[in-house]
């Protein structure tokens, strides 16, 4: 499947999120990575926290290791592969974050902001560099922020109001 147009990337993950918590699969959360430039979906994850009892199976984790499954590379920017992009309904959290310049993903394109997930969902997030956009830059990642936010934002709020599990580690919640 190849997806030119960049906001049909991003809609597809939402839709991701969408479809993950209308199933009652996982939490609000669908990632893809794509061939940056021709738009070929190479893989696609989706939150399976609390289905799989795993605190990594982040959307982003899980569409990393797919990926890398996918091609036979633990470096996605290696090679002579053309250049990957990770495109994610909501800005990782810090886990999935530290894992995106190990992928050697090019580029990370995001829908909702961390402040939006934190907001309408109350998950926390972890601790973040403040300067965490310069840092990806920095290692070659160019990153594109709040494209289709409010379509994500709406995915988050419908998840948190029919009373999806927030899982936070020993953050104060319990599963």
């Amino acid at each position: 499947m190849t997806m030119p147009v960049l906001e049909d990337r991003v809609r597809f993950v939402i839709n991701l999120s969408q479809t993950n918590v209308e199933n009652q699969t996982g939490g609000p959360f669908g990632a893809a990575i794509f061939e940056r430039d021709s738009g070929r979906l190479v893989s696609v994850g989706v939150n399976q926290v609390v289905a799989s009892g795993c605190s990594v199976a982040h959307a982003e984790m899980i569409a990393f290791m797919m990926a890398q499954v996918t091609l036979g590379t633990f470096d996605l920017g290696g090679g002579n592969l053309p250049a990957h992009e990770l495109v994610t309904s909501a800005q990782m959290c810090a886990m999935c974050m530290g894992a995106t310049p190990w992928s050697g993903v090019r580029r990370v394109v995001i829908a909702a902001k961390s402040e939006d997930v934190e907001e309408l969902t109350d998950f926390d997030e972890g601790p973040r560099m403040a300067d965490w956009r310069q840092q990806l830059e920095a290692r070659g990642i160019e990153v594109i922020e709040g494209l289709l936010r409010d379509e994500a934002r709406l995915v988050l709020a419908g998840y948190a109001s029919s009373e999806g599990v927030i899982y936070n580690g020993r953050g104060g919640h319990e599963l």
